[in-house]
């Protein structure tokens, strides 16, 4: 009675956590495989808009490091154990357009509803060997000034949630 009592308390544990038990001797062998994320840039100083060119902002180092963290994290949340992507950006238009003239030092970058963010991407998702998703597209969403998303907060909002909504449409466990 006690060791299923000690398996209920473990089980309802492993949920909380997002985890999950494994019984039996195979478990206790046997690691859990975790998803892994590569991200290149491809020639990234012949990008439409990921440096600033006008000396304000992170640059292009900082963009283009904030680029990969919103995309592997992006990909990790809806990946299955075990899965790896590898993702080629081969262009970045950021949101809006730099205005050197405002808001001195730093540059302001103003957004409008015709200048979405775009992302050119190379991916190839893989379970084992065998590929399970893979792909160029031009992902972008003309519409990414509707709706609550429009009141979040941050210096990449809107690439953050166009690159989550492509991972759940393209890289979801299958």
């Amino acid at each position: 009675m006690r060791v299923r009592h000690r398996l209920l308390h473990a089980a309802i544990l492993a949920t909380l956590l997002g985890g999950s038990i494994r019984t039996g001797l195979a478990a206790s062998r046997e690691p859990l495989a975790e998803a892994r994320v590569t991200v290149n840039f491809i020639a990234p100083e012949r990008y439409t808009d990921a440096d600033n060119r006008f000396g304000s902002g992170p640059g292009l180092r900082g963009n283009l490091a904030e680029i990969r963290h919103i995309l592997t994290a992006a990909a990790l949340r809806v990946m299955a154990s075990g899965d790896t992507l590898t993702v080629d950006v081969v262009d970045v238009d950021l949101a809006g357009f730099a205005h050197p003239g405002l808001n001195p030092p730093t540059g302001l970058r103003v957004v409008s509803d015709v200048t979405p963010p775009a992302f050119r991407l190379r991916y190839d998702l893989r379970r084992g060997k065998r590929s399970i998703a893979s792909g160029e597209e031009r992902v972008s969403d003309i519409n990414f000034l509707l709706g609550a998303r429009a009141i979040r907060q941050g210096s990449f909002a809107y690439e953050d949630e166009l690159l989550r909504d492509w991972a759940r449409r393209r890289l979801s466990a299958r």
